[in-house]
């Protein structure tokens, strides 16, 4: 249960030790007044931080702990999941690093179940060298989705700009078959209750984004939108949600149609990341919205072509933090609002 809107403590997965996310994590915390905002805690081990950080020429004082009821505020924790030493060839793919990400980040998401921090923000893992026979997810959202309660929807957000996905990490040419009714209506009410709860939007309004070029001109490219979309956003709006579209996807950001809703359902995934990476300039989020816990990720991946040099943005793993803190404060309102402040009389 959400406790305080104060001292929030914010778990980080380290993610692939031979990318940037150690980078960002470093330049993200070398700000000390991130430190009057939250009390981080790294879920790595404290001498391979402390070797990223001499090899980044970095200031940062690391704490290092073995215990997660060892969490000082003020100081840059780090929870030493492993003790062995690991060898890094930084900018370079590597199985035995992608274990390690995985490590981390079951050690994070179990820390956040347990309440033991508030929220868990991701650093960049490589998708191909985290698999193996205890873990064979796409990614960060699946798992998540399995440990926690709810139903996880990818989000991504840059201030007022949220893009949710129907479909996510599925083949372009499984993405027709994937869109039912069902599944048009749970993703929907996801994301009206995300932008309620999370983001504080008393009566939301989402525009939904058709399958086909020109949401199919009237059955001649595809009848999907005609056949599936147009009836089902029908029946959502007729009880109440204020959904709107299909709208054609091609015109759609450039005409600044999107500055009009709350939030936009592309169809599958790049429809809706290309405008939105377009638009964000680095500095997007995202958020594993639908869930009982609070995740976010920056926007960006492992980027092994700069690794070490001490060139990478950190803004969107900041955002990232930012956003967090924020939904879960926001979260603690929303459970404040919903409460009945009528007590109930004893007979």
């Amino acid at each position: 249960m959400m406790k305080k809107a104060e001292n929030i403590i914010v778990g980080i997965s380290i993610g692939d030790l031979n990318g940037i996310g150690s980078e960002v994590v470093l330049k993200t915390f070398e700000d000390s007044r991130m430190l009057e905002l939250c009390t981080p805690v790294i879920f790595a081990n404290v001498k391979i931080m402390s070797f990223i950080k001499k090899n980044l020429d970095s200031a940062v004082a690391l704490h290092g702990i073995d215990k997660l009821d060892q969490i000082l505020p003020g100081k840059i924790n780090v929870f030493n999941v492993w003790r062995e030493g690991v060898d890094l060839n930084l900018g370079t793919n590597d199985d035995n690093v992608g274990e390690y990400a995985i490590k981390s980040f079951v050690a994070g998401t179990n820390a956040l179940k347990e309440d033991l921090i508030d929220v868990l923000v991701t650093a960049p893992i490589n998708k191909y060298n985290i698999q193996s026979d205890s873990f064979k997810f796409p990614g960060h959202t699946d798992y998540l989705n399995q440990e926690l309660e709810g139903d996880a929807l990818m989000m991504m957000v840059q201030g007022n700009l949220r893009v949710g996905l129907l479909t996510d990490h599925v083949p372009l040419n499984q993405v027709s078959s994937s869109l039912t009714e069902n599944l048009i209506k749970k993703k929907i009410e996801t994301i009206k209750q995300s932008l309620i709860q999370d983001f504080n939007i008393i009566r939301p309004k989402i525009a939904v984004l058709g399958l086909n070029p020109h949401c199919g001109d009237g059955g001649v490219i595809g009848n999907e939108d005609d056949a599936i979309l147009k009836p089902t956003l029908e029946k959502i709006y007729s009880k109440g949600t204020l959904v709107f579209g299909p709208f054609a996807a091609d015109g759609f950001f450039g005409s600044g149609q999107y500055e009009k809703y709350d939030a936009i359902i592309a169809t599958y995934h790049d429809q809706g990341l290309i405008p939105f990476k377009t638009l964000s300039f680095g500095k997007g989020v995202n958020y594993t919205a639908g869930l009982n816990k609070i995740r976010t990720s920056p926007d960006h991946g492992t980027a092994y072509d700069i690794a070490g040099k001490g060139l990478a943005d950190f803004n969107s793993f900041k955002e990232a933090v930012y956003l967090a803190i924020d939904i879960y404060r926001s979260r603690i309102q929303y459970q404040e609002m919903s409460k009945n402040p009528l007590k109930v009389k004893e007979k």
